[in-house]
């Protein structure tokens, strides 16, 4: 009884496990824009998140905050690359921060800390990401030249910013 018992509880937890895992990469059939919501950056000025899909350059949104190591990662990893897909993509890079208003201190330290030279706007209540329905940090949402959500992704290990560039490459030849 006790092994049935065991087998149950293993299967149960295994069919739950999948049941509930996000899907990591979701593309979007072009649909979706950028919400209409005004952010600070780190020096102050008010931004207008909409305003980067009217850019006509590719934007990268990432999704990241100051406790969050592999969102450090992402960002420090982009930052090696990012004069190339400036280049190359006509990419721009924007940082958002959902530090909350305890730790939104520590945002501009870290940012000049690690040296990146991207925009870095500041979520501190988390508008823009509940607007885009992001769960967890790292996330990232790329959005085409036109202003359309193209690709998102949760999460991030080494190697995730060439699947970003793969991605970026395709937009930059629409």
């Amino acid at each position: 009884m006790k092994k049935i018992f065991a087998s149950f509880v293993v299967l149960t937890s295994f069919i739950a496990a999948f049941a509930q895992t996000p899907k990591a990469v979701e593309k979007f059939m072009g649909e979706k824009t950028l919400p209409s919501i005004t952010l600070a950056d780190v020096n102050g000025k008010n931004v207008n998140v909409a305003d980067y899909g009217k850019s006509g350059k590719i934007t990268v949104l990432s999704f990241w905050a100051t406790w969050c190591v592999p969102c450090k990662k992402e960002l420090t990893n982009m930052a090696d690359i990012y004069d190339d897909w400036k280049k190359k993509y006509n990419v721009q890079i924007v940082a958002v921060s959902i530090d909350d208003s305890r730790s939104t201190t520590k945002v501009k330290p870290t940012v000049e800390g690690q040296r990146w030279e991207y925009e870095v706007l500041l979520d501190v209540n988390q508008d823009l990401k509940r607007q885009l329905n992001i769960q967890s940090v790292p996330f990232t949402v790329v959005v085409d030249a036109t202003g359309k959500i193209a690709f998102t992704h949760s999460g991030y290990v080494d190697g995730d910013e060439f699947v970003l560039e793969e991605e970026l490459q395709k937009l930059a030849k629409q």
